[in-house]
């Protein structure tokens, strides 16, 4: 029951309010509102009242919101005016509803809770409403109303918010399916509440839900297969239901039957879950708890915050269940930043344990234990986190001491799993736990394992269970790395297995741990090993941010900037406000800096919030793990970037030009990571193409106002926090800034300070294709000089030059050549070599890949310098693989190592090449032998290769045209040969060159082939004659 409304107080028609509590701002506005629209109607008729409200609205945006919000908050405390607010409200809003689902988000998700009975009534009505009437952006509220539902609850509140929102779905099931994202979101939140509602009371409510969802499931089930592996976890708990068993045996044994685009349970099982579907199990007012305990609350102070925990949502039979939805988002949305890692926040094992600890069914038990360890189960390092897998490894490690039971039945728990979780799978799982345990070791979680595994505390079943599961981890202090099968899938289905309960439920590490640590640092010192290393080492991840506080700056700024200022607060934390929200608010307090009547004396206090607001988004890379247009893009789609992207469309005449840079400055002064996130969004953004003397503003309107020490200044802090961004931006730092970075030794030593091998050949190739110019002829000696270069790499750079020839075709397929460092002296050592044929064809026996610009840059450094010598390499390489049957080709790949070039490879890298001198005044694809071999090769390829190297080939169809009488060109050739244009000799030596270079090749018909190349190469002279 809500409590009752206290004496001597007023109490509101909005929210539930006591004697103690503060007037809530939300509820005086709306009621100022209510006033507002109040005054306006008041003593008109129907018609006279909607004629002033209009009116009113035009006026201005102030008014139009005032008025929208006057008419919701009268629909949700004014149930018999409801229709007619609703009606009005559709009449004079004029931005489709936005202010108003904005507030209901808003109540949704800080106020639901508060609500009285009746407003809470009429918000769901508005809703089924909104929904009818097909309002853009309804089905993000009704999915934001569903986290209201609570899971591990059957309160006649939550089963009435449970059952009016299933009929909105079931109502309008044709608004919902055009939705992909809200058919998973209703799928997942009701097969997740299908287990609470068991009761015979709530048997015709768990009908309509199983058949709601196995409706949406076999319609729409790739829609729904976007949820992931915990599609499969769901369906598991209820699969004996009797619709659901038939829609589960489908799913094993039939999965065509529910979609031709579904293989089998493996495919799901390899899908992500998002962590937007576990964070939809956890009200809102539960998920402001956990993070609160996770970055706020300090370990060994816990006890009465779990007390209350426990209390308001643990405390029933029902609740036993929301278990596993805690552990499931803990594991996978709580990823606490590095800083928290190390800090003596509580960590998120303890909260683990003590949820496993307070377990009370042995059915409950399994399924948590299932929760924490699911993310083993098909584990891949290329795919999953660190982050997913630590929490288990850390309560069975921790719990050794205090709690040996725990850590018994978690390691007994992870062995039957293997061969009980899905017989079909059992070696797939059992990689997965494999996989698991060796990454956890890699990334120093925990220094080695046999302390747990073979430890004297647990009993000698279990411990010889575990040598045989696990015989690598058990006597060797680190598991073998190389070898393993790298099996490409993550998380698995929910299984419910027959374990024991769990044991010692009082006291010990998860209430109270103050004596834990030292307990298990005298154990762990024993063995020689460190406290908590794992704390102290990077784990790349998102970052879960403490609530920013701002509230010093906040009360300074006016009432139109504070409140959006505290509407981007609000969303920030919470992963269920998307992005896109996040970026239109920001760039609504763009809009108001930009007006005219704007107090810059505000600048400085706005900026301090801003700094507060977005400190999340300057720490962790910022530069995606694979560079695509589309992940760069993803990458500048931040509310920080609103600044950058409004600079970027402005003039620089403009008055608000100079207002943003302001604003930039004011901003730079808080966090002086925004310079290098500016030349960040400057390269990467497309919208700022072109733009990059934008930033020689930025360091003019700053403090510093020097273009130079500004960015000396930016490049060292992308030095200190991300590398990798370093030496994205180094190229374009080089190119658009000359005059401050070719002389600055400071900057090359930052450089040569921090990249690694693989670095250091990617700016090598960035400088022979021409994308990078370091140094001025007459500032190197100067600049090497003054840098802090290490002998080992001058000499890296400037030496080990002799006998190149005979070492260069060992040295280009050797796998020593995969080494970046043996890659960057070849780079260097081939760029002083004239092309012969052998090197031409080592360069090009190079396996073609999107990220290796090795061949291209040597290639290019030919076709500059001697590109009539390379274009008859070429052309020869082409013939001869051109004529060689396809037969023959694989048998030479198989039976040599250093003759692996075949003729798709050669055509992938001329087609490199080609792009890369696509738009330079080369004219390398000019030259006569190059058009005449691929004249050759298109004529007797197949249409495969046709179609893919159709640019190509387009060089050499340009070419024909000229030549009309191919075949009688090709008898007159003797007659012809002496009218040659100029060159035409060149060929043939280097032909003959060729055709000697390649004598040592096992090839029957290559006597006759150069013959034959010199006659279609003087045919063509002729007729071009």
């Amino acid at each position: 029951m809500e409590p009752s409304p206290a004496k001597g107080k007023p109490q509101g028609r909005l929210l539930v309010s006591t004697t103690l509590d503060a007037k809530d701002e939300l509820e005086e506005r709306l009621e100022r509102c209510v006033a507002i629209v109040t005054s306006l109607t008041n003593g008109l008729s129907e018609r006279e009242a909607n004629d002033a409200i209009t009116a009113n609205v035009c006026k201005g945006p102030q008014q139009h919101e005032e008025v929208c919000l006057g008419l919701f908050a009268l629909l949700l405390t004014e149930p018999s005016q409801a229709q007619r607010c609703y009606r009005d409200l559709t009449l004079v809003n004029r931005d489709g509803m936005n202010v108003i689902l904005i507030k209901i988000n808003q109540i949704l998700m800080e106020k639901f809770l508060k609500l009285q009975d009746v407003c809470r009534t009429q918000l769901v009505w508005l809703v089924r409403e909104l929904v009818k009437s097909g309002v853009i952006g309804a089905d993000g509220i009704l999915m934001t109303l569903m986290k209201q539902i609570a899971g591990g609850d059957i309160t006649n509140k939550n089963l009435w918010l449970a059952e009016n929102v299933l009929d909105i779905v079931v109502e309008q099931r044709e608004w919902v399916l055009k939705s992909g994202m809200l058919i998973a979101m209703s799928v997942y939140t009701y097969l997740r509440l299908i287990v609470d509602h068991g009761t015979p009371a709530l048997l015709v409510l768990r009908q309509k839900e199983v058949d709601f969802c196995i409706g949406l499931l076999r319609e729409k089930f790739m829609e729904c297969f976007i949820i992931g592996r915990d599609l499969v976890r769901l369906l598991q708990i209820v699969a004996r239901i009797p619709e659901m068993e038939l829609l589960w045996k489908d799913l094993l044994h039939n999965p065509q039957a529910l979609s031709p685009q579904f293989t089998g349970l493996l495919q799901l099982l390899t899908a992500r879950t998002s962590r937007k579907f576990l964070a939809c199990r956890l009200t809102p007012d539960m998920e402001t708890k956990l993070l609160f305990m996770t970055s706020r609350v300090r370990f060994g102070q816990q006890k009465r915050y779990q007390d209350w925990f426990q209390r308001q949502y643990l405390s029933t039979a029902e609740s036993q269940s929301l278990r596993c939805d805690l552990i499931r988002y803990i594991c996978g949305v709580v990823h606490p930043s590095n800083e928290v890692l190390s800090s003596d926040i509580l960590p998120r094992w303890a909260i683990i344990g003590w949820l496993l600890t307070t377990c009370t069914s042995n059915v409950a038990a399994s399924n948590a234990k299932l929760a924490l360890f699911y993310d083993w189960l098909f584990f891949s390092p290329e795919k999953d986190s660190i982050m997913n897998i630590e929490p288990a490894i850390l309560v069975m490690h921790h719990s050794m001491k205090p709690h040996p039971a725990i850590t018994a039945t978690l390691l007994d728990f992870m062995c039957r799993i293997i061969p009980h979780f899905f017989p079909p799978l059992e070696g797939q799982v059992r990689q997965g736990v494999f996989n698991s345990l060796t990454f956890i070791m890699e990334k120093r979680v925990l220094a080695h394992l046999a302390p747990l595994f073979d430890n004297p505390k647990l009993d000698r079943e279990l411990r010889s269970m575990l040598r045989e599961r696990f015989p690598e981890f058990c006597s060797s202090p680190s598991p073998p790395t190389e070898g393993r099968d790298e099996v490409k899938m993550e998380e698995s289905v929910s299984l419910e297995m027959d374990n024991h309960v769990l044991l010692d439920k009082e006291g010990g590490c998860y209430d109270n741990t103050e004596a834990a640590f030292s307990d298990d640092e005298e154990e762990i010192n024993n063995k020689g090993n460190k406290k908590r290393e794992f704390r102290f080492h990077p784990i790349k991840e998102a970052i879960i941010e403490e609530p920013a506080d701002i509230t010093p700056y906040v009360d300074q700024l006016d009432d139109m900037m504070k409140e959006k200022v505290l509407q981007l607060q609000k969303g920030r934390s919470v992963e269920w406000i998307d992005t896109e929200t996040h970026c239109e608010v920001m760039q609504e307090i763009v809009d108001l800096i930009l007006e005219e009547d704007f107090d810059s004396e505000q600048m400085s206090t706005l900026a301090s919030c801003l700094a507060e607001l977005f400190k999340g988004h300057f720490r962790g890379d910022v530069l995606p793990d694979e560079i695509t247009e589309e992940s760069l893009e993803e990458s500048v789609c931040k509310p920080v970037c609103l600044v950058f992207r409004n600079l970027c469309q402005m003039q620089e005449d403009n008055s608000g030009f100079s207002v943003l840079l302001e604003m930039l400055a004011e901003l730079y002064q808080k966090q002086p990571k925004i310079g290098y996130h500016l030349l960040y969004y400057l390269k990467a953004s497309k919208a700022a193409m072109g733009k990059m003397s934008l930033y020689e503003s930025f360091a003019q309107a700053t403090a510093l106002g020097d273009l130079h020490t500004c960015l000396m200044m930016d490049m060292k802090a992308c030095q200190e926090d991300d590398i990798r961004l370093l030496c994205y931006l180094t190229p374009s730092i080089y190119t658009e800034f000359p005059d401050e970075t070719l002389r600055s030794a400071e900057l090359l030593n930052m450089i040569v300070a921090v990249i690694d091998s693989t670095q250091l050949q990617e700016l090598m190739c960035h400088v022979m294709i021409g994308n990078l110019v370091m140094f001025r002829k007459d500032s190197v000696l100067n600049i090497l000089s003054e840098s802090r270069i290490t002998s080992d790499t001058h000499t890296h750079i400037l030496a080990h030059t002799p006998r190149l020839k005979n070492r260069l075709v060992v040295l280009v397929s050797a796998e020593c050549c995969q080494s970046p460092y043996s890659l960057s002296c070849l780079l260097l050592q081939l760029r002083r070599e004239k092309p012969s044929g052998e090197m031409v064809k080592m360069v090009l026996s190079r396996p073609c890949h999107p990220e290796d610009q090795f061949t291209t840059s040597i290639l290019r450094h030919w076709a500059a310098k001697h590109d009539d010598v390379l274009g008859e390499h070429i052309k020869a390489l082409l013939i001869k693989n051109n004529n060689l049957p396809r037969k023959r080709q694989s048998l030479r790949s198989s039976s040599s190592k250093l003759a692996q070039l075949t003729l798709e490879q050669i055509l992938e890298h001329m087609d490199n090449l080609r792009l890369n001198l696509s738009n330079t005044k080369n004219s390398f694809f000019t030259q006569t032998p190059i058009l005449q071999a691929l004249q050759h090769v298109q004529a007797s390829c197949d249409e495969a290769h046709k179609m893919r190297f159709s640019d190509l080939f387009s060089l050499a169809e340009e070419y024909e045209e000229p030549s009309s009488k191919p075949p009688k060109s090709r008898r007159k050739a003797p007659a012809s040969s002496p009218r040659s244009r100029k060159g035409a000799a060149t060929p043939v030596s280097n032909e003959e060159e060729s055709a000697s270079s390649s004598a040592s090749e096992e090839e029957d018909s290559k006597p006759k082939a150069p013959k034959r190349k010199r006659k279609g190469s003087s045919a063509v002279a002729s007729d071009s004659d």
